[in-house]
């Protein structure tokens, strides 16, 4: 050990460790000599020994008892020399020795004999606090030396020795765990706040130590509290705040004491000032944590914390000050409901305390600071906050020059509320845009003269004042121009600019100044230069072009001043360098979880860290980060950064460059080897190999230089860069490359960490460049991924974290190349153990962020792929661990999933965070079926563990309201297992984030088996197979779950809570509760609803979360569960209460609030009414048309008339005020969404409910929420029928005044009452003008909800009279919505939006119907007298027939039916038909969707010929022709069954209502019809007998249908041409023939009805040819015997036919045809003997024969008599026959009945698909 050098020293720590590890308490003999070694090692010049020798004795102390009793204070004050001069890696691992050995000496309770307690004693806390508290105060020196270098006054402890004493607390705190704290948070407080207190003036003798100091303490508190439970920082709020009160005391006290003894004062205050700043900002950190958790701690007025920390802001010192500030500005942003109250009390104070100086600064702080907060507040603050804040802000600036004490902090306060006002954005700042530029012109000197007599006027101290004036104006402009980007128009920049010459003019004076004037002037002059130097960053060169050289010449003198050169380099180094070089440069510079402390190392001994008493105006500009106050630098360094920052701009602007030059020192050669690569990295790729291979033969060089890792370290670091630039050009080095790696890997010592760093770096480059290669199977590659998987396990093997990082990565990267080589297993258990391994720390995990980083890039990606092999996995590893893995994290009982969650809880880091909830979301996505209940479970016990304050409160109110109703909700929150829970108190965030993903596992079950919504189909599976487990079996969890969330005290977890709440509604409302039927499930869980409802409505509840429970209300009532009116009532107050709200409109005082949020509110509430009304409406419209496809009881029970009216008229009571309210929202919206250019034209109050300032935040509210309201509106528009005038319907009689009910009316008096006509037609317009505004420019954000709401609400408008006759009678206004609609239908494939268009289009061409008649019908009236002739034509085509395209109704119409009708089938498009390549198709079948559409298009198609004059409807016959039986060509498909497609039944109803038309008779156009009529008969006959082979396929039975349409529906003349008379007969006859038995049932039913058409011109030519067939078919059935059902049914319609023939022959015809109709009957009829055995076919073609028989007999009883005379065979059948029928009908009625059942249903069946 003497002898061996570091390397040698490193290993054998590292094997003793092992050696302990494997003997334990065996090797108690050497424990002694253990530790003396290891003490030498510890303080070891070589830092990766250090680390080894904390290692080995921190395993020494499990069993040494020697550690931590007899040799604590020696162990203790080793530790401490360790720190001295340490790095990261070593400030880790002695930290961990030292305060596990300290934990354990707090708690141990000692084993063994008397004789061995004798000789222990025991530690109390007090000591072990004393004994970490020196080390922290007075470093390693010792107690009797220091106190001698204390009082010489030399003695400072060296920072790192702080640092790793700071780190040291928190592992000793986190080591006893969360418990331990808690019960002893208030000692532990005091301690660590007396490390800055003033009994320890040297800790904070000057302001760099104590800034230094401060942040340690604040480290310790933020970690140590951070990972407490809710429950516990809640506690921790309360004692932190006893803390600051105390200390306000003192102050208080020192403050009244007169002016006895100043000077004690201020020592006084200045000594309790850092744990006054530190307590204050640990309070804000903590509430700003804890979010609206924390609100009834704040609402207890016993606590009075807010009074506090107001009375604390004019503090002495102004470190206090800007705490306290900050501290306002986390309670505002924890809090939105507080911050209106706060800013008004700060503004207040300010106001009234303007003649104290401390007053004025620390008031003005807490404003800016609460304004800063504003824009992380969605709901903002009042508008005429910022009026408020203007004018005080310009009274400080005018007042400043009246009183010399107070000129400089008004100066200050004045620009920093301007400058703060300016991040509320612009549309507050537009309105004092004119006043803040007139104080920017005055500030300055107006020229260079009048500067220079500045100069020679002037003092020290007003040239103080006028440079933090200044400095204060160029602020504000700054920040002006960065927060109100938008109000930078050409003249707003032209005003802004004249100051600034004067101002460059200035900077370029200072140093002549500060020679005059002196030293109180530089920190003045420093910020003033800091200052321009940030807002010359913002605004482009141009602006100060003349100035450049001026600038440039200030920049460089800034940039090389000699005395920043050493600091310089570690604080601008960070935000231009790459992050992967900035590891290199120094460890210090990567992210920790450490970062905020260790910071303060880089900086170096003498320079200050950042703090926010550098610069003020941080205060408000900052975000927090991560969760940690701004940390501005002293602005002697940040003026150099913002130097840096305006270099880079103005030399990209006037283009400098340098040279590299040469050298061959160290520094000199990394820095080349960098530029090479880095040249590359920005400048693109490499393209030519000979330079690629110069570049690199130069780093394989120096990356073997084994003298120097730093050269090693550089050399490979650029060689991963230009692999990764020269991609695959690199592919010819990587075999070589490869080898050089895995051989430093294997040769460069363990101990050079950053040398394996960038092997690991170049390592990952080549996986890249080799990418999915790595799969393939050849040797070569085999070789390689070998190689590449050697050397991640070496890495692996390496103790440094920071190369396992590396190693997990490539791993990562090579997973996702060649996934199969990856052993999951190992990689799987490497990752948990790194994560959940040491989970007795604070974070759970490894103590490296990146570590923790790395491991969790590559589960989210392993997660992707295989999520449940990496489960698995991760089980089986907790399952075969040794020792109990600590109860904090036990895969085994929860899971990986389990572990990440809590993993969740604890973390801080943001990307950890966001990767954590990402891989979660992935096992969610592809495990969260398989695993219902594990994934349910742990949800509900992240949001379980936060019931337990929330549950008390909430029942009780249930209890009193509802009597027995409470005990749902009881059951819901008492605390369902007192087992202790693997989720202690988790965070909001946490439960936010597991309410999330109950919403997700809802979605997910929804694209999985039906059963999760389907209570009977579940239980019944599980039945089958225990192992299953369905979502609907968890119904009573999740309601459970969604009501935990929404009675939270956090509103983000209330509004997850409400959403959830939304979603199980939406899912779950129809599914049947099996026993009960008529009921759903969710019925039984409406207390529980309601009670999770209630407390959205109070009045203290945020304006975001009523509107969320208003969406959940109108959602429950909407969706049907509760049928009884007196339930549904309870929710229904709810929304009763909040409209009464909102009924004061705009002018509600809304204190806390912007506008804009009443408005969302407002709009929340009507969006909620308008959804109930609307469903109210339909249910009514559904109960009122009686159903006639359900029968079932079912169904009648469930939309029971009690809901369907009862739900009307509990909207009904409102519907006057609604109505009113709708029509004003939808007023607003008109005038909102009018193009800027009418913005002159608005109403310059604002709306109904929007105030015309934050008319830019209300759009987004309106746009929410207009699409139902528009909806509602027209259906009550539609239900008062356009005819019932309000009696107080006047124009300005609305609820407010504020409302004209018209737009822009022009009168200013409103005297002029408008009357009802006009009302109307104005309401009428602004639901057409909104409708059609917002359809033909749908944004891509527009919803479907919208878009089909907005096409509902005009078709309810078209359904009434009175708005059809306003559209048919302006034709413009039709073509308009016509071509809307076109192009709705083109951009939106949804066929439900389709569909809704279409009827929209349907009801425009009934308008336009009705128009043209009335008009037709009006002329007759006239002219009743004239000659027929002379009337005039109406309709569209007038006397020509032409129609314009652009100015013709139906030409717009048709554009849009052929649009739908090719999309569907695009055979219909003659330009691809009619070319000679393209062969026509089979039919098809369309979907069911696509069936829809093609019918509505068809149905429309065959109204327009009503639209036009009788020459008009020459022009578009043909296309309507081609275009219908298009339709039946294409889908005339066989169906089983002989049925009829949707769209052939369409087309053919459609080519009824066409053949129909009146057209056809008018005597203008009867002719053309007469011949295009023909010629389409011609068309479809034509389709039998096909060309080209193809149409065989169609179905007869449609085209028979149709020639039978054709035949019943046209004027004689055209189908009696005999040459088509004659093909017709013969498609009959051919059909006859065929075998398929429902196609003869088809034909026997169309020639049924062709026989009875009363023109015999028409029917006899088909008797003729047909009769004669019938019968003989019949004669054959009865000579075959019918078998089947189809046979029975082809015999029936077959004697329906011939039954007919006979009632419509002449007389003389009649007897012959009854003559061959009885014999073929009477043959039928069964004898008794065979009636009993007969099969049931022949027994109803009996009871039909005999029932046929009965009938006819009587009606022709001649001839009847006679046949029976002539043929005594007959005779006997048919009294054989009715014997044997009376018979049966005595003993067999069932049968009978029975038996013709299914002949008379059959044959309903076949009449329905008639036409």
């Amino acid at each position: 050990m003497k002898s061996a050098e570091s390397q040698g020293r490193y290993e054998i720590m590292l094997s003793l460790q092992n050696i302990l590890n494997g003997l334990g308490a065996a090797a108690a003999p050497c424990h002694r000599d253990i530790y003396k070694a290891a003490r030498s090692c510890l303080t070891d010049r070589s830092m990766a020994v250090r680390c080894a020798a904390a290692k080995c004795l921190l395993e020494l102390q499990n069993e040494a008892i020697f550690m931590w009793s007899t040799d604590l204070d020696s162990v203790a004050t080793l530790c401490f020399k360790s720190f001295e001069g340490s790095n990261y890696d070593v400030r880790i691992s002695v930290s961990k020795l030292l305060g596990t050995i300290l934990a354990k000496a707090t708690i141990s309770k000692h084993p063994g004999t008397a004789a061995s307690r004798q000789s222990i004693r025991r530690v109390s806390l007090e000591e072990v606090l004393e004994l970490l508290g020196t080390g922290f105060l007075r470093g390693s020196s010792g107690f009797l030396r220091a106190s001698g270098d204390m009082l010489k006054g030399t003695s400072s402890v060296s920072r790192d020795v702080r640092v790793g004493v700071t780190q040291a607390y928190v592992v000793f705190v986190s080591t006893l765990g969360g418990a331990w704290l808690e019960k002893n948070f208030a000692a532990f407080l005091s301690h660590v706040l007396s490390l800055v207190s003033q009994s320890h003036p040297k800790a904070t003798q000057n302001q760099i130590d104590a800034v230094c100091c401060r942040r340690c303490v604040s480290f310790i508190l933020r970690t140590t509290i951070g990972g407490l439970g809710e429950k516990a920082q809640l506690a921790a709020v309360k004692d932190i705040f006893q803390a600051i009160w105390k200390l306000k005391k003192v102050m208080d006290a020192v403050m009244s004491d007169g002016n006895l003894d100043t000077r004690l004062g201020s020592t006084d205050t200045a000594a309790s000032q850092h744990m006054l700043v530190c307590a204050l900002q640990e309070l804000g950190n903590l509430i700003y944590s804890l979010g609206t958790t924390v609100a009834p701690l704040l609402q207890d007025s016993s606590t009075g914390l807010l009074d506090s920390i107001l009375s604390v802001i004019p503090h002495p010192s102004i470190s206090v000050r800007l705490a306290a500030a900050w501290c306002l500005h986390c309670i505002a942003m924890a809090l939105p409901s507080y911050l209106t109250p706060l800013l008004d009390r700060c503004l207040e104070r300010l106001t009234g305390l303007k003649s104290s100086p401390e007053a004025v600064t620390g008031f003005s702080f807490a404003v800016a600071a609460l304004l800063g907060a504003v824009k992380h507040c969605p709901l903002g603050i009042p508008h005429g906050k910022g009026k408020i804040i203007m004018t005080l802000a310009e009274d400080l600036l005018c007042s400043a020059a009246q009183n010399s004490r107070l000129s400089a902090p008004r100066t200050q306060a004045g620009w920093l509320l301007i400058a703060a006002l300016m991040t509320l954005g612009p549309a507050v700042v537009s309105h004092h845009l004119a006043r803040v530029l007139l104080l920017w012109k005055c500030v300055f000197p107006a020229s260079p003269k009048d500067l220079e007599t500045e100069k020679s006027r002037g003092d020290s101290f007003t040239w103080q004042v006028t440079l933090e004036g200044r400095a204060g104006a160029l602020c504000a402009i700054k920040s002006f121009v960065s927060h109100c980007g938008d109000l930078l128009t050409e003249e707003v920049t032209q005003r802004l600019l004249p100051p600034l010459p004067c101002a460059v003019d200035l900077l370029t004076q200072l140093s002549s100044i500060l020679k005059t004037y002196g030293s109180p002037l530089k920190t003045p002059s420093v910020v003033y230069r800091q200052r321009l130097y940030e807002l010359l960053v913002l605004l482009p060169p141009e602006t100060y072009e003349g100035n450049i050289c001026a600038i440039i010449k200030e920049l460089a003198a800034d940039l090389t001043a000699p005395d920043t050169q050493v600091a310089a380099s570690t604080f601008l180094l960070p935000p231009l360098c790459h992050q992967d070089d900035l590891l290199i440069l120094s460890p210090l510079l990567q992210e920790t979880d450490h970062r905020f402390i260790e910071e303060q190392l880089l900086l170096g001994n003498s320079i200050a860290c950042g703090s926010l008493e550098y610069d003020p105006y941080s205060v408000y500009e900052k975000d927090i980060e991560g969760d940690s106050v701004p940390k501005p630098l002293p602005p002697a360094l940040s003026v150099i950064g913002s130097a840096a920052k305006l270099f880079g701009v103005v030399c990209a602007h006037v283009g400098v460059t340098q040279r590299l030059k040469s050298a061959r020192d160290v520094v000199t050669r990394t820095g080349y080897s960098l530029a090479l690569a880095s040249l590359h990295r920005y400048l693109g790729g490499i393209s030519s190999s000979q330079h690629l291979n110069s570049c690199v033969g130069i780093l394989y060089t120096l990356a073997q230089d084994s003298t120097s890792p730093d050269v090693q370290t550089w050399a490979l670091h650029s060689l991963s860069l230009i692999i990764d630039s020269a991609g695959p050009l690199y592919y010819v080095h990587v075999e070589p490359t490869l080898s050089l790696i895995i051989m430093l890997l294997l040769n460069v010592p363990p101990t050079h960490a950053e040398v394996h760093q960038s092997l690991g770096r170049c390592l990952n480059a080549l996986i890249t460049t080799l990418g999915p290669e790595l799969q393939g199977n050849s040797t070569s590659i085999s070789t390689l991924r070998t190689s590449c998987l050697l050397g991640c396990a070496v890495m692996q093997d390496n103790p440094d974290c920071l190369v396992q990082a590396q190693a997990i990565s490539c791993l990562q990267q090579l997973h996702m190349f060649a996934p199969q080589h990856v052993n999951l297993s190992s990689l799987v258990s490497c990752l948990c153990e790194i994560l959940l391994d040491n989970s007795v720390l604070v974070n759970l995990c490894s103590p490296y962020l990146l570590l923790r980083r790395a491991v969790l890039a590559c589960l989210r990606q392993l997660v992707q792929r295989e999520a449940a092999e990496v489960s698995e996995y991760a089980v089986m590893l907790a399952k075969d661990s040794r020792e109990e893995l600590t109860s904090d994290a036990n895969i085994r009982e929860v899971g990986l999933e389990g572990a990440l969650l809590i993993l969740l809880d604890k973390e801080t880091d943001d990307k950890l965070c966001h990767d954590i909830k990402e891989t979660l979301n992935y096992m969610l996505t592809s495990m969260a079926v398989e695993k219902l209940s594990l994934w349910l479970k742990l949800c509900k016990d992240v949001l379980a563990a936060s019931a337990d304050f929330t549950a008390l409160t909430c029942v009780d109110t249930m209890q009193e309201e509802e009597g027995d109703k409470g005990d749902d909700a009881s059951v819901l929150t008492t605390r369902h297992d007192e087992k202790s829970h693997p989720f202690t108190n988790p965070q909001w965030a946490t439960r936010v984030f597991a309410a999330e993903c109950v919403c997700r596992i809802i979605n997910q079950c929804e694209n999985a088996n039906s059963a999760h919504f389907d209570i009977a189909l579940a239980q019944e599976m599980k039945k089958r197979d225990s192992r299953s487990d369905f979502l609907v079996l968890h119904l009573a969890d999740l309601i459970r779950m969604a009501f935990m969330a929404a009675t939270d005290h956090n509103d983000h977890l209330r509004l997850s809570g409400l959403e959830m709440l939304l979603v199980v509604i939406r899912r779950f409302a129809t599914v049947p509760e099996p026993e009960f039927p008529g009921h759903v499930i969710l019925e039984q869980y409406q207390a529980n609803v309601g009670a999770a409802l209630r407390p959205a409505f109070t009045s203290e509840t945020p304006p975001h979360v009523t509107a969320k429970a208003c969406q959940v209300c109108s959602a429950w009532i909407a969706s049907g569960v509760v049928s009884d009116l007196n339930d549904l009532r309870r929710v229904h107050q709810l929304l009763v209460s909040s409209l009464t709200k909102i009924q004061a409109g705009k002018e509600a005082p809304s204190h806390l609030y912007n506008e804009s949020a009443s408005t969302m509110e407002i709009l929340a509430v009507l969006k909620a009414w308008a959804e109930v009304y609307i469903i109210a409406v339909q249910s009514h419209k559904n109960h009122r048309q009686p159903l006639k496809t359900t029968t079932c009881l079912e169904d009648s029970i469930r939309y029971g008339s009690c809901s369907s009216d009862g739900l009307l008229d509990l909207v009904y009571t409102d519907l006057g005020t609604l109505s009113r309210l709708w029509l004003a929202a939808l007023q607003d919206f008109a005038l909102l969404t009018l193009p800027s250019e009418f913005a002159s034209q608005l109403p310059a109050e604002g709306g109904a409910f929007y105030t015309a300032e934050t008319s830019e935040n209300a759009k987004l509210h309106y746009y929410n929420s207009w699409a139902l309201i528009l909806h509602a509106t027209a259906l009550w528009l539609t239900s008062t029928g356009f005819v019932v005038a309000d009696p107080d319907e006047g124009a300005s009689n609305l609820s407010r005044p504020v409302t004209p009910t018209s737009m822009c009316q022009g009168s200013s008096s409103g005297a002029t009452i408008k009357s009802p006509e006009d009302v109307y037609t104005d309401r009428f317009h602004l639901i057409l003008g909104i409708s059609v505004e917002f359809l033909c420019s749908l944004r891509s954000d527009a919803t479907m909800e919208s878009i089909t709401a907005c096409l509902h609400a005009l078709q309810a408008l078209l359904d009434v009279p009175w708005p059809r006759s306003k559209i048919g009678s302006d034709q413009d206004l039709g073509i308009e919505l016509l071509n809307v609609l076109h192009r709705v239908i083109l951009t939106r494939e949804s066929p439900s939006i389709q569909l809704a268009s279409l009827e929209v289009v349907r009801q425009i061409i009934c308008a336009a119907q009705e128009h043209v008649k009335e008009k037709r019908r009006s002329a007759e009236v006239d002219d009743g007298a004239a000659e027929k002739e002379t009337l005039p034509e109406f309709g569209e085509g007038k006397d020509t027939g032409g129609l314009v395209p652009g100015k013709s109704l139906v030409f717009a119409t048709l554009e849009l039916c052929v649009c739908i009708l090719v999309r569907q089938l695009p055979e219909l498009n003659p330009k691809l038909t009619g070319s000679p390549g393209v062969k026509a198709t089979k039919p098809q079948m369309l979907s069911e969707d696509g069936s829809r559409l093609v019918s509505a298009a068809l149905v429309i198609l065959s109204e327009l010929p009503a639209v036009c004059s009788p020459e008009g409807s020459i022009s578009i016959l043909p296309t309507i022709l081609y275009l219908t039986i298009g339709v039946l060509r294409e889908t005339a498909v066989k169906l089983p069954g002989g049925q009829l497609s949707s769209t052939v039944a369409a087309s053919l109803q459609a080519l009824k209502g066409i053949l129909s038309s009146p057209m056809a008779q008018a005597e203008k156009s009867h002719s053309a019809w007469t011949d295009l009529l023909r010629s389409a008969l011609t068309t479809i006959l034509d389709f039998w007998d096909p060309v080209d082979e193809t149409h065989q396929e169609l179905d007869e039975v449609s085209l028979l249908t149709a020639i039978t349409v054709f035949i019943l529906s046209t004027s004689p003349e055209v189908t009696t041409i005999p040459c088509l008379q004659k093909r017709c007969i013969d498609k009959f006859k051919a059909t006859l023939e065929i075998k398929d038995p429902m196609v003869q049932i088809k034909t026997y039913q169309l020639l049924h009805s062709i026989f009875q058409y009363p023109n015999p011109a028409v029917s006899y030519p088909y008797i003729y040819s047909l009769a004669s067939c019938i019968v003989e078919k019949l004669q054959e059935i009865d000579k075959r015997k019918p078998e089947n059902i189809a046979e029975l049914q082809i015999f029936q319609e077959g004697i329906k036919v011939l039954e007919t023939l006979v009632t419509v022959a002449e007389e003389h015809h009649r007897s012959q045809l009854v003559t061959c109709l009885l014999p073929i009957l009477i043959s039928f009829l069964l004898d008794e003997n065979a009636l009993g055995s007969a099969t049931s076919i022949m027994r109803s073609l009996h009871d039909f024969a005999l029932q046929s028989l009965m009938q006819i007999g009587p009606q022709y009883s001649s001839v009847f008599k006679s046949l029976v005379a002539s043929s005594p065979a007959l005779k006997a059948r048919l009294e054989a026959a009715i014997k044997g029928n009376q018979q049966s009908v005595k003993v067999k009625i069932p049968t009978s009945k029975y038996t013709k059942s299914p002949g008379k249903n059959s044959s309903i069946q076949l009449k329905t698909n008639f036409l």
